[in-house]
């Protein structure tokens, strides 16, 4: 029941440690290894993690990092029969892995389980909304992905072909939870804590403009173009509510545009172009019984909406082939 432990980070020196410090100490009594999967770090992230009994490995630095490729980065350099995923500003839950173990060794046809995120950072308005968040994937009991990490089957990962997409700069959980439930393996939540997460201590709206700048919103149009033409895609258009907001977003759009032109007056458009809008951020700031949280979710569904067709279009390359990197220290 060994389990290797993949950490991805990208300039986390300030969480590194004691990432890896909740996992060595999860392992007691359970035996395995960690891997610090690197996706370019610039800072003292790879030193602060060679301190330890891990092994780091990093990306070529001709290799753009994705959400999808540190995953898969750890995964190809794991020897376990169980593999955990999780990020490089968690903290691991000490008791989890025990009580995950026993949970899949009595559901052998269970694919991966997980338990609860406890978001931290209470700052920023994104991971702020993000804990606020009630949505199917985040319910306990039989879920459809598992956001945020958490315990994986290997010959289950295997029949899905791998574990992360390396092409997707987001939903690359979404993505291996439809490939595994294609194949008849389900995921599961207890209710539990799974880690403890730290995020970005940086202002929102600054996090939006870095994740429109990295790739990161280009997610869902990657994971459409994904699964284009594959027995997954219906299971994708029934199984993500995004979609029907971005359709919501897109028409809004559209009637912002074509108010101006359509009506007697273009002025009168206008008017009811901002009436609409902040109707809008009204109906958001009520439901988040916050102005701000119900402003910035708005701004953050534009976002989204205009990256989608960008990842559409973007090209790909083989999510199973090896990818370059180098071992920056080894256990073996």
């Amino acid at each position: 029941m060994a389990v290797s432990v993949i950490l991805k980070a990208l300039n986390e020196e300030a969480r590194i440690g004691a990432a890896v410090e909740s996992v060595l100490a999860a392992l007691e009594g359970i035996g395995g290894e960690v891997i610090v999967a690197d996706g370019g770090s610039r800072d003292r992230t790879l030193a602060i993690a060679a301190r330890y009994p891990v092994r780091v490995v990093q990306l070529e630095p001709a290799i753009r990092p994705s959400c999808g490729i540190g995953p898969q980065l750890g995964f190809q350099y794991s020897r376990e029969p169980f593999i955990c995923l999780m990020d490089g500003d968690m903290l691991l839950d000490p008791d989890f892995l025990p009580e995950a173990l026993a949970y899949l060794d009595s559901n052998p046809r269970a694919a991966g389980v997980t338990g609860h995120v406890e978001e931290m950072n209470d700052t920023s308005l994104e991971y702020i909304r993000r804990g606020r968040r009630v949505s199917p994937e985040s319910r306990t009991g039989t879920i459809d992905r598992m956001n945020g990490g958490g315990l994986y089957r290997r010959n289950a990962v295997e029949q899905a072909g791998y574990l992360s997409d390396r092409n997707l700069h987001g939903y690359e959980e979404f993505d291996l939870g439809l490939r595994l439930r294609a194949r008849g393996w389900s995921l599961h939540r207890l209710d539990r804590r799974f880690v403890r997460h730290f995020g970005h201590a940086i202002n929102a709206y600054s996090l939006l403009l870095r994740r429109w700048k990295s790739g990161y919103l280009r997610g869902i149009g990657e994971l459409l173009r994904a699964a284009l033409g594959k027995p997954q895609w219906r299971r994708l258009i029934e199984d993500l509510p995004e979609l029907k907001l971005w359709a919501g977003v897109y028409l809004w759009l559209i009637a912002m545009i074509v108010l101006p032109f359509a009506l007697p007056s273009p002025a009168m458009g206008l008017a009811l172009d901002a009436i609409l809008t902040a109707g809008i951020v009204g109906a958001m700031s009520l439901r988040q019984r916050s102005l701000s949280l119900g402003l910035y979710a708005v701004v953050a569904w534009v976002f989204h909406a205009a990256a989608l067709p960008l990842g559409f279009f973007q090209s790909r390359k083989a999510p199973e082939a090896w990818i370059e990197s180098r071992i920056v220290k080894d256990l073996s």
